[in-house]
């Protein structure tokens, strides 16, 4: 049960504070101080919800009790109570970090109201907190996920490039097989750049049907479409003053992508449906696997769109063309998926390691991590080369 403090010298003043609040809050606890320097000890001693403190009290008066009490603990809520001839005091006490304070006589409703409130505030003030460390945690959550491992020269090369085009609003269109990384380095582009507190939403082109595409990038209203039974924003207008992902581009509609070049080019998209133009402010990365060179050949892409798309290209090689990375990936995944099972994190010895890189990685480093949790979870520990020869079958 949390408390309030009440402090007041005159016993027959705090029985009736006491006595009123008990019977507006009975799901507090309340303890009675007689002085400002017993009070200071209650609240040395535990955390109150709030305090209701005269100003003119003996051995300590309410302000500096105020003060020092701040001092101790920031986030104590005092209510003061105040003489007319104290009303400068009170006044001061505000100015120093009280959240209210009530003039004698006392009038009860004006009491309960600001007690009340005080607490309301206090309690909206705890769970703000909560939330940013909740916040903080998912962020660390989610850039522990999105992290780069390794220190070949490729993987340099792209992080010197993350760093330089992360401060731009330039488009950047990044490429590469599947499973080799692209997902990351538009992570990294979005954390690094000036956007990052906005949000970053990421559509995957390929796993979305084409005639939903448009639909999902600009949003459509109620109506315009069998199964549209009402308004919904799209992509783009969830991603204003963030930043947009496209992944897989290169598998996005002819007409999809007509209405790609005009968001691009106008900074504007218009719902399925609407004749409503809505302004957004969104950077776009893009990804794909597929060579745009031969897909703009074939007709099955707009080489406008792509020159607009590809201001900045960063390719991303092959986990075959960085395997001096293994290693540390090896070390990585076992940490994160033993965090993940909830089990003793093993280690891999060196001929495994050994092993593992002489693999050909067609599936790039997510078959790298699947492999890598296959052996910790049937493979000895250490994992051994011969763990890897039973268990991984290239």
């Amino acid at each position: 049960m949390q408390k309030i403090l009440i402090v007041e010298d005159e016993r027959a003043i705090s029985g009736v504070l006491q006595s009123i609040l008990h019977d507006e809050l009975p799901n507090y606890e309340f303890v009675i101080a007689e002085d400002g320097l017993e009070g200071l000890k209650q609240i040395e001693k535990e955390d109150f919800a709030l305090v209701v403190s005269d100003i003119k009290m003996p051995k300590l008066s309410g302000t500096e009790l105020l003060k020092q009490a701040l001092q101790l603990k920031p986030d104590t809520t005092f209510v003061m109570i105040s003489g007319h001839a104290d009303i400068d005091t009170a006044v001061d006490c505000l100015k120093v970090g009280a959240y209210d304070f009530i003039s004698k006589p006392i009038d009860i409703n004006r009491l309960i109201t600001s007690v009340k409130n005080a607490l309301d505030k206090r309690i909206l003030q705890k769970s703000n907190q909560n939330l940013k460390v909740e916040n903080t945690t998912l962020k660390k959550k989610v850039n522990k996920k999105y992290q780069m491992i390794g220190d070949s020269p490729a993987l340099k090369k792209i992080q010197d490039m993350i760093e330089k085009v992360a401060a731009s609003d330039a488009r950047v269109l990044i490429t590469g097989p599947n499973g080799a990384g692209k997902e990351l380095v538009a992570h990294a582009i979005h954390a690094q750049s000036d956007r990052s507190k906005g949000p970053m939403i990421e559509v995957n082109c390929a796993a979305i049907p084409s005639e939903l595409i448009e639909s999902e990038l600009f949003g459509h209203v109620k109506g315009s479409f069998t199964g549209a039974i009402k308004d919904k924003q799209g992509k783009f207008e969830l991603a204003n003053n963030g930043t947009i992902f496209l992944d897989e581009i290169g598998d996005m509609t002819l007409v999809a992508q007509a209405k790609v070049l005009r968001a691009l080019q106008e900074s504007k998209v218009s719902p399925v449906g609407s004749d409503k133009e809505i302004k957004v402010d969104v950077r776009i990365l893009a990804a794909t696997n597929k060579n745009m060179k031969h897909e703009i050949e074939s007709g099955k892409f707009r080489e406008d769109l792509y020159h607009r798309l590809s201001v900045i290209e960063i390719y991303v090689p092959p986990l075959d063309e960085r395997k001096e990375d293994i290693k540390m990936l090896v070390q990585h995944f076992s940490k994160i998926i033993s965090e993940e099972h909830g089990t003793i994190q093993k280690d891999f010895d060196e001929k495994a390691i050994t092993s593992l890189e002489n693999f050909k990685w067609t599936g790039n480093i997510r078959e790298l991590r699947n492999v890598v949790e296959r052996l910790i979870i049937l493979g000895s520990n250490p994992v051994s080369a011969e763990d890897v020869a039973s268990f991984v079958r290239k």
